[in-house]
C-alpha cells in the first residue's frame, strides 16, 4: 500500500523530481547520489567494461558510467522509461524485461548497478533479482547496490515520513532486512557496507567470485 502521491509522482514528472532532489540533500544532491555507485567501482574496472544499470528507468543513474566511458546496458520493465531513456542517453542499450528474469545472458559484465530500486520488490521477487545478479555477472565482477537503510535518530522520522508517502510496504520490509548477509549467503564475496545520509542510505559493493 501507499498514498496517492506515490502515483502522481510517477505521472508528473516534476514531482519526481522534486522528492528526488529534496531526499538527496543529504548526501550531496542528485548528482552525487546518482554517481554513488560509479564513485566507488571506477577503479575496480577496466575502461569500456560492461555494466548492466538494473532497474535503469530513464537512465538518470546510467549516465555518470556513459560518460565515464563504460558501455551500459539499461534494463527495465517499462517501455516508456527506456523511450526517455533512448532519448537522453542514446549510448546505453536498453532491454525491456523483469530484473527477476532479465532476458540477458549469464557472465556478461563486469559490473551490475542496482540504485534506489531493490526496495521496490517483496522479499521473495528481492531474493530473485540478487540471485539473478550473481550470475548475470563475470566471475570477478562486482555489484554495487545504492538504496535505503534504517536512519539514525535525527533522520528517523523524516524517513518514515517519505517511506508513507512515496514508498510501498516493500521499502519497509526492506529496512528491517540485512542485505550485506543476504548477499552472503546468496554466494556473493567481499561484501562492504557504507552508510550515508545519516544512516538513512546504505551503499553495498560485494563481488561474484572468480572461480
Amino acid at each position: 500500500m501507499s498514498s496517492f502521491l506515490r502515483p502522481l509522482a510517477y505521472r508528473h514528472r516534476w514531482i519526481y523530481d522534486t522528492v528526488t532532489a529534496v531526499s538527496s540533500l543529504s548526501v550531496g544532491g542528485v548528482e552525487r547520489l546518482r554517481s554513488l555507485g560509479l564513485d566507488v567501482l571506477r577503479d575496480r574496472l577496466p575502461t569500456g567494461a560492461a555494466v548492466l544499470d538494473l532497474c535503469c528507468g530513464s537512465g538518470e543513474a546510467a549516465a555518470p558510467w556513459l560518460a565515464a566511458g563504460f558501455a551500459v546496458t539499461g534494463l527495465d520493465i517499462s517501455p516508456r522509461a527506456l523511450d526517455l531513456a533512448a532519448e537522453r542517453h542514446p549510448a546505453m542499450t536498453r532491454v525491456e524485461g523483469l530484473a527477476e528474469d532479465p532476458p540477458l545472458p549469464d557472465g556478461q559484465f563486469a559490473a551490475l548497478q542496482l540504485s534506489v530500486a531493490l526496495h521496490e520488490f517483496p522479499r521473495p521477487d528481492r531474493e530473485r533479482v540478487l540471485s539473478r545478479s550473481l550470475q548475470l555477472l563475470e566471475p570477478g565482477g562486482w555489484l554495487v547496490l545504492v538504496d535505503l537503510h534504517p536512519a539514525g535518530p535525527w533522520l528517523r522520522l523524516p524517513q518514515q515520513l517519505f517511506c508513507a508517502l512515496f514508498e510501498t510496504d516493500t521499502a519497509t520490509a526492506m529496512l528491517e532486512d540485512d542485505l550485506p548477509c543476504q548477499l552472503r549467503q546468496l554466494g556473493f564475496t567481499d561484501v562492504k557496507q557504507e552508510l550515508l545520509a545519516g544512516n538513512a542510505l546504505q551503499r553495498i559493493t560485494a563481488q561474484r567470485p572468480s572461480t
